[in-house]
């Protein structure tokens, strides 16, 4: 008997540890993400969205397609979570490649997602598990290293160190520097949850290739930024913090306007 609770206290503690060395945004940023989509939600989309998760917040459910990463059952999810590139695209190119794309990848699943939950007579599992994933998809897209480059997959292959710790752009841009800000979720969405109307507007009318395009267009940057074994650290937090803010915002806003445009 005790040998058993203690393979399920192992099991138990691999299921949270694993995921967390691959979550894009890591659990704070997307718990950002989340808790500023609820706060732009329209009455009907919230309250379908409560029958859907009940009385799980969208802040909470933001991770769970990250946790599931630990589950064999759920390993074909793993490429939903981002869209290498080969090269850097115009946006009329990159307009051009997500057309012909037939990938399984962040926007085909987006798009797949979207198109889904309009369907009437899902079944609860299938609307619950539409939901989390495109909760998660739509936050993570706006994560600049999950729409960066193929050869080094999404700068996790970019090694640098972080305040003289080993780790890779990619890490720091899920973590580290979110993480270095020692907020929690919420005191986060607070502090950088400031929109006007016509910013709403701008942002949850762009396609979803143009928040691509934008999220690529930034992993550009930072790629040019610094090189290889650089130790980063204050002054890269200082140069970096307002687009990683306004990125997190614009993934929260965004996300409220796809599900409001769902549960109509």
């Amino acid at each position: 008997m005790k040998t058993n609770l203690f393979k399920q206290l192992i099991l138990g503690a691999l299921f949270i540890y694993m995921p967390l060395q691959s979550m894009a945004w890591g659990t704070t940023g997307h718990r950002v993400c989340g808790q500023i989509a609820e706060s732009y939600l329209t009455p009907k989309a919230k309250a379908a969205i409560h029958a859907i998760l009940g009385n799980e917040s969208i802040a909470m459910a933001s991770n769970w397609a990250d946790f599931i990463k630990s589950d064999p059952q759920y390993s074909y999810t793993s490429p939903w979570h981002y869209i290498d590139l080969d090269k850097p695209y115009t946006y009329p190119e990159l307009v051009d490649f997500l057309n012909h794309d037939t990938n399984t990848d962040a926007y085909t699943r987006i798009m797949f997602l979207m198109a889904d939950l309009k369907k009437p007579g899902l079944s609860r599992y299938t609307k619950e598990f539409d939901l989390k994933m495109l909760i998660h998809i739509v936050e993570d897209v706006h994560q600049p290293m999950h729409v960066a480059h193929a050869d080094d997959k999404g700068g996790n292959d970019f090694k640098v160190t972080w305040f003289n710790e080993p780790t890779n752009l990619h890490a720091v841009w899920d973590t580290k520097l979110i993480d270095f800000q020692q907020l929690s979720y919420s005191e986060y969405a607070t502090s950088i949850n400031h929109t006007t109307a016509a910013q709403r507007a701008e942002w949850q009318s762009a396609p979803v290739s143009k928040w691509l395009f934008e999220s690529n267009q930034i992993a550009e940057v930072l790629y040019t930024d610094i090189k290889p074994g650089d130790d980063l650290g204050y002054k890269y937090n200082f140069s970096h913090i307002q687009t990683l803010n306004w990125q997190l915002l614009k993934a929260g806003v965004r996300l409220a306007g796809v599900l409001n445009q769902i549960f109509v």
